[in-house]
């Protein structure tokens, strides 16, 4: 049975993105405004949490409820992290003395590193001081800096990232636009020295829109945000078992959804943003 979305908020009329579950409410970006959006489900009011945000985008909580921020433009292009007291630490801003190109979405390991995507999706390309776009790993140091590694070099424009349960695979949404670029769902697996193991295609999307966000359900499934109006099956929240098999297809109301995550009372709603601004709401169980 198809999941029954529902319109939690009127749409903002701008890109809305990086939801995350902070227990008592969902929290997301409002990228062209610099804001992180609180919606607060039993009100149903939406409320400013942050601003600021040099248009961030992909949004996650360490082990210590902690917020980072994927700062994708500006006096950002950088890996953020929002203290309780309104400062901002600052994860990982260059590498190899270069700034990132436009750091997108965000996870972490049970190890508490933090790995990002760092794709640039804006025509404007002349800042660009990278000539990859890439899948970083960033690790915690005793003194409490972080040590960005690249970890993906087949990688053309990384979007959303996931670790596996057990912590021993890197999901990968690969969706670069154009005639013969890829748009693929790719796992790799995460060796014992720390390396990446080649890909493996889980799912084609090519010639329609691949994925953007995705996150994990308890099961290990992978929860994703694929799909328009333009061609192909529509805007579709997928769900796919960890070798690539489709578990089921649940269609949207409106289109290009940016990425969606579990939240409410025992995690049994997927909250999913949209391009057009929308934040909606299904009971999932």
């Amino acid at each position: 049975m198809s999941w029954k979305f529902e319109h939690v908020m009127e749409p903002i009329g701008s890109l809305t993105e990086g939801p995350v579950w902070n227990g008592k409410a969902l929290l997301f970006t409002d990228i062209e405004h610099s804001r992180v959006l609180r919606f607060a489900p039993d009100s149903r009011v939406v409320s400013v949490d942050r601003s600021g945000t040099n248009e961030g985008n992909g949004l996650a909580l360490d082990a210590r409820g902690r917020l980072y921020c994927c700062e994708g433009a500006g006096a950002g292009r950088r890996v953020a992290r929002y203290n309780d007291d309104g400062t901002t630490d600052i994860v990982a801003d260059q590498f190899m003395g270069k700034r990132f190109n436009s750091p997108n979405d965000l996870c972490f390991d049970a190890a508490g590193r933090l790995w990002f995507s760092d794709p640039r999706y804006s025509a404007f390309r002349d800042d660009l001081e990278l000539d990859h776009e890439s899948v970083y790993r960033c690790e915690p140091l005793p003194d409490g800096t972080w040590k960005a590694r690249r970890m993906t070099y087949d990688a053309t424009r990384p979007n959303g990232v996931a670790i596996s349960l057990d912590d021993r695979t890197l999901y990968v949404a690969q969706s670069k636009y154009g005639e013969n670029e890829r748009r693929e769902l790719r796992a790799y697996r995460i060796l014992d020295d720390g390396s990446l193991g080649q890909c493996v295609v889980l799912h084609d999307f090519y010639p329609h829109r691949g994925i953007d966000g995705m996150c994990l359900d308890r099961d290990g499934n992978i929860v994703a945000t694929a799909g328009w109006a333009d061609s192909g099956p529509g805007p579709m929240i997928y769900v796919f078992a960890p070798d690539g098999g489709i578990v089921t297809m649940h269609p949207l109301p409106v289109d290009r959804p940016t990425n969606c995550c579990f939240g409410d009372e025992e995690l049994r709603s997927l909250y999913v943003t949209t391009v057009g601004g929308h934040l909606l709401r299904a009971r999932v169980g």
